[in-house]
């Protein structure tokens, strides 16, 4: 399993195709604080539902500063299919290799339906100006997630 980050950790840097296949670093936002989260598959029910809550909040976010950024093994053009039917706003990027899920932490063994099996942890990193992990969550729950870190961030 992938080692899990800390708060003050460096967020891992990484370079991603988003859904139109232009490529996205994290490098990119520097100076701005980037809400990262990781879910396992573009158009199932709970990630429809975590990334619509994040569209819903976008412009709450952006302006308290933060930019949201999903990333799923998805290719950019089921990524782009799951933006256009489910009118998303937030940048989608694809990681097929698993290398970034990997260094993140957010890919390895979990429970589910009471087994053990591998795959995409959901998880949402919270990388401050300065490219620092503010905050590491893990095996977050899909639904009032984005919720609970506007409230956790005091926006």
């Amino acid at each position: 399993m992938s080692e899990r980050l800390s708060a003050g950790d460096t967020a891992p840097a990484f370079t991603l195709s988003d859904a139109d296949g232009n490529h996205v670093s994290l490098a990119d936002r520097k100076g701005r604080k980037v809400v990262v989260y990781f879910y396992p598959a573009a158009l199932t029910p709970g990630c429809t539902k975590q990334a619509c809550d994040f569209t819903d909040n976008l412009e709450l976010l952006a302006g308290a500063g933060y930019d949201v950024i999903g990333i799923s093994p998805d290719k950019p053009e089921k990524l782009a299919k799951f933006r256009e039917r489910e009118n998303l706003k937030v940048t989608l990027l694809s990681d097929p290799s698993k290398g970034v899920l990997e260094s993140y932490g957010a890919f390895g063994e979990k429970m589910m339906y009471g087994k053990a099996v591998t795959g995409v942890i959901r998880s949402t990193i919270i990388v401050d100006e300065q490219g620092k992990v503010e905050r590491a969550l893990y095996n977050v729950r899909a639904t009032g997630h984005v919720a609970k870190i506007i409230k956790d961030l005091g926006i």
